[in-house]
């Protein structure tokens, strides 16, 4: 299995209730979201949290990976605010989201990210998702085709891995057990290997540890449990654009694959990089990404 992609208030808390947010604290490490709106959609019988910024005629929302939050694509709103309107989700379990005792799969996760598109009037958009977000971006295409502009995978798996049970099961216990903030310690700094990028690996760690524990472990199991559908992309018409970090499991046959999934395809790899490329590299990433999204026509000149 290797390195799996994972990465992954008051009276305000009223479905479709909103506080301004000016460079607010964002998170258990201060991660800042520069401007925007904070909201809340009604799913459900929960409430999702999400951030509103930017103005303009087309949307893109952005999915955070495993146990992350909105506030994983804050380098992000400076580069777009002007070219875009971004909904920056926290999926439900994480960030300001309500968090039930429920299964957290791809499907629930989807459903969620619906829901905030409807709360924000948003008929069609460009969903970017990182890591276990492109697997939740995938099943919201599945649930609501016409929802969708575009679909933009960051270092995420546009297929999922063919494995057997106890391969999977030798993956995702170590989350489910009493000792799992080990476990999901090293699982973190496995994804940085650059000593240049320790305090931002200190960051993330900060930012994931805190999702709930049966968040976590729900969600790890589900995403690569066999009795939950597939997420690879079926019927896409529009736009596939993939942006990845440097890594072997990113193969000429994987690249193949994606690009034949869309008559739209766009697949790029940002050298110097690693999983959290949009935190890791701000500037190389924002580029790329505004690249690629203007040459689709999903953001303004």
């Amino acid at each position: 299995m290797g390195r799996i992609s994972c990465l992954v208030i008051g009276a305000a808390l009223l479905a479709g209730s909103r506080l301004e947010l000016q460079t607010a604290e964002y998170g258990a490490s201060g991660f800042s979201i520069p401007g925007g709106t904070s909201q809340f959609a009604k799913f459900e019988t929960n409430r999702v949290h999400y951030i509103s910024a930017g103005k303009g005629t087309n949307v893109i929302v952005f999915v955070h990976g495993w146990s992350g939050n909105a506030g994983f694509w804050k380098e992000q709103v400076p580069a777009l605010a002007q070219k875009a309107r971004l909904l920056l989700v926290d999926l439900p379990g994480h960030g300001r989201s309500e968090k039930p005792r429920v299964d957290y799969t791809m499907d629930f996760f989807a459903r969620g990210v619906l829901a905030v598109m409807r709360e924000a009037r948003a008929d069609k958009a460009a969903l970017v998702g990182h890591s276990m977000g492109v697997p939740v971006i995938c099943r919201v295409h599945a649930q609501a085709p016409d929802k969708v502009a575009a679909l933009v995978a960051v270092d995420g798996l546009l297929r999922r891995p063919q494995l057997k049970p106890e391969d999977v099961e030798r993956f995702t216990a170590p989350f489910e057990r009493p000792d799992y903030r080990a476990h999901v310690t090293n699982f973190i700094y496995s994804m940085f290997t650059d000593s240049a990028t320790y305090p931002l690996r200190d960051q993330v760690l900060r930012e994931v540890i805190v999702t709930p524990h049966h968040v976590m472990a729900s969600a790890m199991n589900n995403m690569f449990n066999a009795v939950q559908p597939a997420w690879d992309p079926k019927n896409v018409t529009v736009p596939v654009l993939v942006l990845n970090a440097p890594n072997p499991r990113w193969t000429s046959e994987y690249e193949s694959y994606a690009r034949a999934l869309s008559p739209a395809t766009d697949y790029r790899v940002i050298e110097g990089t690693g999983h959290c490329l949009m935190l890791e590299a701000p500037a190389k990433f924002n580029e790329a990404l505004v690249s690629i999204l203007k040459s689709h026509k999903l953001i303004a000149e």
